[in-house]
C-alpha cells in the first residue's frame, strides 16, 4: 500500500465536500439571525461594545454587523453584503441579510437529497430573472417634483427607525439636502451626498432644533480678534498655499557671521509673506480660507485690510465652500484672478455654539453643498440619527435616480412568490423545486415583520397568501402592517418602497446565496498555532519551515 502524500501543512485547518457547504449556511444563518428582530416599525436595537469601547446603539444592518467580529469565512461573506447594499442604495441593509440567509436554509434540504450545487443555483438564478421581471411589472412611476410623495416615500423609509417619531420633520431634512446637492448636467444627474452633503453633529438642544443650511458650516474661528465675525455678501477665497515663510523640503543649516546678514534673512522672509499678502489684498476679498498654515505677519496684513482669514480648514470642507459660493480653490496667491473669488454666499458669520465656535457661509444663491446640523441629547442619539438620516438621504437620491416605487410591507416579496410559483408550473425536471424555494424564500420578508410585531404569524401569513392567489394583480399591494400585525393594503397606509432598493436587495441575497453554494472545500491559512493566540515565540527553523 503506498504512503499518502500530505500537500498541505498538517497544521492547517481544512473543511470539504458536504461538511464544507453545511457550515458555510450553518454561519450564514447565524449570522441571519443576529438582526432578524431589526426588521420592520416594531424593530428591536442592538447594543454593540465595539473594540475601542464605545457602545452602538441601533436597529441598522450594516452598523450592528460591521461592529461584529467573526472568524468564519462565509460568516464575513454575509458582513459584505450588508456593507455592499449599504454602499449601492444606502438601505435595505438587513432585508438582504435576512433573505440570504433564508435562500441557503431551503438550499440545505435540496444538497442533504444529494441534488448537485449547480442544479440548485440553476434554479434560483432563473427566479432571480423572473424576480425582477416582476419588481418591473409591479412598480409605480412617482413624479419626483411633487414634495408631498417624496416625502411620503421617505417617510416609509425611516418608519422603522429611531428618528420615525420625527418623520415629517426628518423627511424634510433629508429631501431638502438631496435637493440642495443635485447638479445636471447635458441631461445627467449627480447626487453627491456623500462628499457635498454633511452632517454636523453638535450634543445637546432638542432634536427640532436641526437644520440644513444652505450653504456650508465648520468648527473654526478666526485667526486674530480683530478680525470681523460678521460680514455680509462677502468675497471668498479659497487657497491650498501657505501663508507663512516656507520651510525647506531638506534639513538645512545657514552659518551666518555677521549680525547684518540674520536681519537680511528675517527681512527676506518678512518680504516673502508680505508679497503673499500683497497678491492677496489687490484683489480686496473679505474672507480668505487657506488649508494651510497662516502665518502672525499675514494676520497683521488681513487685519490692517479689513480681511477675515481662517486657517488649516480640511480640504473636504474648502470643495464643499467653492461649490458653495462659486469661488475656484487657488494653488499660488501671483494666480489669483478675479473670477475665482466666490460672491455667491450672502453672510458669513462665526457663531458660538455650547463651547465650540463654528462658522456659518450661508443664504447662498445657488448652493451646490448644504450641512445638516444634528441636535440631540448626546452622542449615542446623535450617532443613531446621522444613521438614520443617511437611509433617508440615500432613498431620496434613489428615487430622483430612479422614479419608480414598488409597494412595501412585505406586499412586493409575497407578489414575486405568487408571480415565481405560477411560472415554476412551465419548468420541468428538479430545478422546479430550487426555483419554487426562492418563492417560498420570499415569504421570510412578511414572515418576519409579523413575528417583530408579536402577530399570529401562521394565521397572519396565510391570509395574505390567500389574498394575493385570490387575485395576484388586483392584490399585489397587499402586504402587513407592521404595527399592528394585520394585513392592510399598502396603497391606503402608504407604505412604498425604491424599486431600486428592492431589485438590489433581491440581486445581492440571491447571488451571495449561489457564491457560497459553489464553495466544496474550505481551507483557513491560518495555522491552528497561531488561531489560538499565544504560545512560545517560533524558532528561526520553525520559521524557515513554514
Amino acid at each position: 500500500m503506498s504512503t499518502p502524500v500530505l500537500v498541505l501543512n498538517p497544521n492547517i485547518k481544512r473543511e470539504g465536500g458536504r461538511k464544507a457547504q453545511v457550515g458555510n449556511i450553518a454561519a450564514a444563518k447565524a449570522v441571519s439571525e443576529i438582526i432578524r428582530t431589526c426588521l420592520g416599525p416594531r424593530a428591536m436595537l442592538k447594543m454593540v461594545l465595539d473594540p475601542m469601547g464605545g457602545i452602538v446603539l441601533t436597529n441598522d444592518g450594516n452598523a450592528i454587523l460591521r461592529e461584529i467580529d467573526v472568524a468564519h469565512p462565509a460568516a464575513k461573506s454575509m458582513i459584505e453584503l450588508s456593507r455592499a447594499q449599504d454602499e449601492n442604495v444606502g438601505d435595505g441593509t438587513t432585508s438582504v441579510i435576512i433573505l440570504a440567509g433564508e435562500v441557503l436554509s431551503l438550499a440545505e434540504g435540496w444538497l442533504e437529497k444529494n441534488i448537485h450545487p449547480h442544479i440548485i443555483i440553476g434554479g434560483f438564478l432563473k427566479a432571480l430573472d423572473d424576480s425582477i421581471e416582476a419588481l418591473e411589472k409591479y412598480s409605480k412611476t412617482i413624479d419626483t417634483k411633487n414634495r408631498q410623495e417624496m416625502l411620503n416615500v421617505i417617510g416609509s423609509c425611516i418608519g422603522t427607525k429611531l428618528i420615525s417619531r420625527w418623520s415629517e420633520f426628518m423627511c424634510s431634512l433629508a429631501l431638502d439636502a438631496v435637493m440642495t446637492v443635485v447638479v445636471e448636467e447635458n441631461g445627467h444627474k449627480e447626487i453627491d451626498i456623500k462628499r457635498y452633503a454633511r452632517i454636523e453633529k453638535i450634543p445637546g438642544g432638542d432634536i427640532l432644533d436641526s437644520k440644513v443650511i444652505r450653504g456650508v458650516m465648520f468648527n473654526k474661528d478666526v485667526t486674530h480678534s480683530g478680525m470681523r465675525r460678521r460680514i455680509e455678501n462677502p468675497r471668498i477665497l479659497l487657497l491650498d498655499c501657505p501663508l507663512e515663510y516656507k520651510k525647506a523640503e531638506s534639513q538645512m543649516s545657514v552659518d551666518v557671521s555677521k549680525e547684518e546678514h540674520w536681519t537680511q534673512i528675517l527681512q527676506q522672509e518678512e518680504e516673502y509673506v508680505t508679497n503673499l499678502c500683497k497678491d492677496i489684498i489687490k484683489f480686496k476679498p473679505d474672507v480668505v480660507i487657506t488649508e494651510k498654515g497662516l502665518s502672525d505677519l499675514a494676520q497683521h496684513w488681513f487685519v490692517k485690510n479689513g480681511i477675515t482669514a481662517l486657517r488649516r480648514l480640511r480640504k473636504t470642507d474648502n470643495l464643499r465652500v467653492a461649490r458653495a459660493c462659486g469661488a475656484t480653490i487657488v494653488n499660488r496667491t501671483d494666480e489669483i484672478q478675479d473670477s475665482d473669488i466666490g460672491t455667491g454666499a450672502g453672510l458669513f458669520e462665526v457663531r458660538k455654539i455650547g463651547d465650540e465656535y463654528f462658522c456659518f457661509i450661508e443664504e447662498c444663491k445657488e448652493p451646490k453643498a448644504c450641512t445638516i446640523v444634528l441636535r440631540g441629547a448626546n452622542k449615542e442619539v446623535l450617532n443613531e440619527i446621522e444613521r438614520n438620516l443617511h437611509d433617508a438621504m440615500n432613498v431620496a437620491r434613489n428615487v430622483v435616480f430612479e422614479p419608480k416605487l414598488v409597494p412595501g410591507g412585505g406586499a412586493i416579496e409575497m407578489a414575486v412568490a405568487q408571480h415565481l410559483t405560477g411560472k415554476s408550473e412551465a419548468i420541468a425536471g428538479v430545478e422546479q423545486w430550487t426555483y419554487r424555494a426562492v418563492a417560498a424564500a420570499m415569504e421570510v420578508i412578511p414572515r418576519t415583520l409579523a413575528q417583530n410585531c408579536g402577530a399570529k404569524t401562521v394565521k397572519v401569513l396565510t391570509d395574505l397568501r390567500a389574498k394575493h392567489f385570490s387575485n395576484p394583480q388586483e392584490n399585489s399591494t397587499w402586504g402587513i402592517d407592521g404595527d399592528k400585525g394585520v394585513i392592510v393594503d399598502m396603497k391606503t397606509l402608504g407604505v412604498w418602497e425604491p424599486f431600486s432598493v428592492k431589485s438590489q436587495t433581491f440581486k445581492t441575497a440571491i447571488e451571495a446565496a449561489t457564491l457560497l453554494l459553489r464553495v466544496d472545500d474550505v481551507v483557513s491559512g491560518l495555522s491552528k498555532k497561531k488561531e489560538s493566540g499565544g504560545g512560545a515565540q517560533p524558532t528561526e527553523d520553525q520559521m524557515a519551515q513554514e
